[in-house]
């Protein structure tokens, strides 16, 4: 038996654990650098299997490390574990018991998922040629985001790790199948908040105030030439205003303003640039109406980069594992990750793993009450992770 049959005929053996582990998980979800229980259980797991860890990094975040026989490089895989604060409608038996809390973006997924690789890769380390850290970790969906901590805290260090991967659950994509991307995959992200201050007063007499809903109106309309006018149109932008508060009433001019808002785009000088205009059309804008303004764009994940070269080489150890004709190639997607902040320190590769299926009812979007997925899934993601680490290693 070779390699690859030896990994898959584990992930098929191992895999009503990891649905099991999943369940878990899915039952008790916490929220970004609160993961205490799910760090624990992740600990007890590698304890388990005899795996070494550190714990405690990014508050949370566990490293596991398996060393291979024979020396080589070190390359890393990644697990986020954090849930969001969404109350689930799903009606099955491991709905989460934790009010408010779900795993609506399939975190526990990864998370069993890793463990299961981690079995695997155990399990054949006399053909491993090198070293494997396992990173499981917190916050992925708050800014500043884990990875980044946790990459000021050390995980691509001692020793350093020449290239990571991970995988995200998609249910846009069919079960069984596999999406890919080279080059720019997801966005950048980028939180607006602003308050207009103006002057309120009675909603018959205007010309005694200065109206900052106007202001704001004439605003939003102001800063969409960025997108339209300033930006390189082979550059994607979004530019998004999804919260505006202004307790006035139909007879009342308020005196404030509180609007918030998301900038997200695939580049990141223009992306710069773009703060830059921001800032000028905001102040230049609401000052010309005589009101002030209070601007604070809070600087979140970076674009998402697959490395070309590492890339490649992934689409083609995932055709070897699950056939060519299950290999997606993948469109932009103006989505956040912070698995990005990893990829502009080394080379790295995240793909998206089907679990699309409407006779079992996860076709529902990420981050939405509805969310689950195909759990037959998993009898891939396991030990497809676990062959594209052992190819990399030897690659």
């Amino acid at each position: 038996m070779n390699v690859l049959e030896k990994i898959q005929k584990k992930s098929e053996e191992i895999f009503p654990k990891i649905v099991e582990n999943r369940r878990f998980l899915h039952e008790n979800p916490e929220l970004a650098f609160e993961e205490f229980q799910t760090s624990e259980f992740v600990q007890k797991q590698l304890d388990l299997l005899g795996i070494p860890y550190q714990k405690g990094i990014a508050k949370t975040g566990v490293v596991g490390i398996i060393e291979g026989k024979k020396p080589g490089k070190v390359i890393a895989l990644r697990a986020d574990m954090d849930a969001l604060p969404i109350c689930e409608s799903n009606n099955v038996d491991y709905k989460s018991k934790n009010d408010g809390k779900m795993h609506a973006c399939g975190h526990d997924a990864h998370t069993a998922s890793l463990l299961g690789t981690a079995e695997i890769l155990n399990e054949i380390k006399e053909h491993l040629q090198g070293t494997i850290k396992l990173i499981f970790q917190p916050s992925e969906e708050k800014t500043p985001g884990g990875a980044s901590v946790m990459i000021k805290e050390g995980v691509l260090k001692n020793p350093d790790v020449h290239s990571i991967f991970g995988q995200h659950v998609s249910p846009n994509i069919p079960t069984g199948k596999i999406g890919v991307r080279s080059g720019m995959y997801m966005a950048s992200a980028d939180e607006i908040y602003l308050t207009i201050q103006g002057k309120g007063g009675h909603g018959a007499q205007p010309h005694t105030t200065i109206d900052p809903l106007a202001i704001a109106a004439q605003l939003i309309n102001n800063l969409q030439q960025i997108v339209s006018r300033k930006a390189d149109p082979r550059i994607p932008s979004v530019l998004t205003f999804g919260k505006c508060i202004a307790n006035g009433a139909t007879n009342i001019i308020p005196e404030t303003v509180y609007l918030e808002g998301t900038f997200r785009t695939f580049h990141e000088k223009w992306r710069a640039e773009a703060h830059e205009w921001i800032t000028k059309i905001v102040h230049q804008t609401v000052e010309a109406f005589g009101a002030k303004a209070n601007l604070n764009i809070v600087r979140g994940y970076p674009v998402l980069y697959n490395d070309e070269k590492l890339t490649g080489l992934t689409k083609n150890w995932i055709a070897n594992y699950v056939g060519e004709n299950q290999v997606l190639d993948l469109d932009l997607w103006t989505a956040a990750e912070d698995f990005a902040y990893y990829t502009h320190e080394i080379p790295g590769c995240f793909y998206r793993l089907g679990t699309g299926n409407e006779i079992k009812k996860t076709q529902f979007g990420l981050h939405t009450p509805q969310f689950n997925i195909d759990e037959d899934a998993l009898k891939i993601s396991t030990g497809l992770m676990a062959w594209i680490a052992y190819k990399e290693l030897l690659n």
